[in-house]
């Protein structure tokens, strides 16, 4: 039960975040930002959000709401509801914290988080990622880690229903 209550304190209300940025700037510690869908977890997801808690002291996670990802991705998506999303980053040794967002973007997500280093994976280039001029012009890096080839949920979704019957 320890656990369980420890996971769901990760998930965190976007109107907590002021409160959580002053304690992280209070005690010095440096912010990683990511965001994404996160819809079926896979290892090229390990790796990158490991990758990316590896380049400071916490990890928030912005995940995109359902609507969000249906927006993004279409009808049938996501595969895994929000809740099941959010818990399954959270329990995440290298996630700390993993808040929701509905927009298609998370411009305003990330005005709020105000992270040290935002990151992507290796298919953005780092003038691309969203939030890179609010967060480079505070002095804040922004950063394309490596894509990890092989890795795709498309691509698991596709495997899946191509074995089907």
């Amino acid at each position: 039960m320890l656990h369980t209550a420890i996971i769901r304190q990760r998930i965190a209300d976007p109107s907590t975040l002021p409160a959580l940025r002053a304690g992280w700037t209070f005690h010095s510690q440096k912010v990683v930002f990511t965001n994404g869908c996160f819809d079926i977890l896979h290892a090229g997801h390990a790796r990158y959000l490991a990758e990316a808690r590896d380049l400071g002291d916490l990890l928030v996670v912005g995940l995109n709401s359902d609507a969000s990802v249906r927006r993004l991705k279409g009808p049938h998506r996501p595969v895994n509801n929000e809740g099941s999303r959010a818990l399954m980053l959270a329990s995440l040794l290298c996630v700390d914290v993993v808040v929701l967002f509905g927009e298609d973007t998370p411009e305003a997500l990330i005005r709020q988080v105000r992270p040290d280093i935002l990151v992507k994976g290796g298919d953005w280039k780092p003038e691309q990622i969203v939030g890179n001029e609010f967060v480079t012009g505070y002095g804040g890096r922004v950063l394309s880690l490596p894509f990890h080839e092989g890795f795709s949920t498309t691509g698991m979704i596709d495997r899946i229903r191509s074995q089907q019957p």
